[in-house]
């Protein structure tokens, strides 16, 4: 359909640029509305582009018309044939980006994006960074599940959830928020890569937004507990962490707010509570961002 769509709208362009002549029997005419949505398409000059530019960010974006390929710092971007598209910002994105359209006549849109940075809650600690010593077993088992949850966010799926208004998963209160990071004597530990939810054990969880389930325990994780990952499309994925129960399987396609599981403390947890976290390619996002202001948030 991409290719079929491109060749249109590039005899378009050639079409403004060359004197017509009389079609060819072997090659008919587009049909009345597709041509009509190919010249739609061909009036849009430029980027229109909505949400968060700000490290953790998501944005929702419509290329320009007649955009043939999409790249963000030179990385390729999908989007869809109505030239849909999203961005995500890492928590450590640099304070620029740029965002460019190659249009199937060759020329280039170019626009250069500002990333608002963040004041990250930040404790500094006055003792060393533990590293603690993990068996020979623990670093095999960790490293096959790694690679399983990888491979589950490297996934693609057929689904439109990424367009949506993602909702909470579960409501509560907020126990860790995204990007909340220690410092021990000048050396950084790890940074939180979701937000922490604790409604209470039991709670139920439901999809933020449409998706196709592409893991869900069991087995259960060593670290993660009972978790499940959500394609939402576009590069864009969920992640629930510590769950008591898992209501889905993998393969299974969700609709927004479908029980997906219930809050639990599995796997290497203080108390019962829900980690979600969000990805978009290699980019962690705030969810908090993305789902927009709960109360006690």
């Amino acid at each position: 359909m991409r290719r079929r769509y491109v060749r249109l709208l590039a005899s378009l362009f050639l079409a403004s640029c060359v004197p017509s002549a009389p079609p060819s029997p072997a090659a008919p005419a587009p049909a009345p509305k597709e041509r009509a949505a190919a010249i739609a398409e061909l009036a849009r000059p430029g980027f229109i582009l909505d949400g968060a530019f700000s490290q953790g960010g998501v944005v929702l974006g419509t290329a320009p018309g007649g955009t043939a390929r999409l790249t963000l710092d030179e990385e390729p971007v999908p989007f869809g044939d109505d030239g849909r598209f999203l961005l995500g910002f890492d928590r450590d994105q640099s304070a620029t980006a740029v965002l460019v359209a190659t249009l199937v006549d060759g020329r280039s849109v170019r626009r250069d994006l500002a990333i608002a940075p963040r004041a990250w809650d930040i404790e500094h600690v006055d003792a060393a960074l533990r590293q603690g010593r993990s068996s020979e077993e623990f670093l095999r088992i960790r490293e096959r599940e790694v690679a399983r949850i990888n491979a589950a966010r490297a996934a693609r799926s057929q689904t439109e959830g990424w367009r949506q208004d993602f909702i909470w998963p579960v409501t509560g209160r907020i126990s860790g928020r995204f990007g909340a990071q220690r410092i021990y004597r000048g050396e950084p530990g790890s940074y939180h890569s979701g937000i922490d939810i604790a409604p209470g054990a039991g709670a139920s969880v439901v999809a933020p937004a449409d998706g196709v389930v592409v893991l869900a325990g069991p087995p259960m994780f060593s670290l993660e507990g009972n978790l499940v990952i959500v394609d939402h499309g576009m590069g864009l994925n969920s992640a629930f962490l510590h769950l008591a129960t898992v209501a889905v399987r993998a393969g299974q396609a969700v609709r927004q707010g479908q029980l997906i599981g219930t809050v639990g403390a599995t796997g290497r947890a203080t108390g019962p509570h829900l980690h979600w976290s969000l990805k978009w390619n290699e980019a962690r996002l705030d969810p908090l961002l993305l789902a927009g202001p709960m109360m006690g948030a």
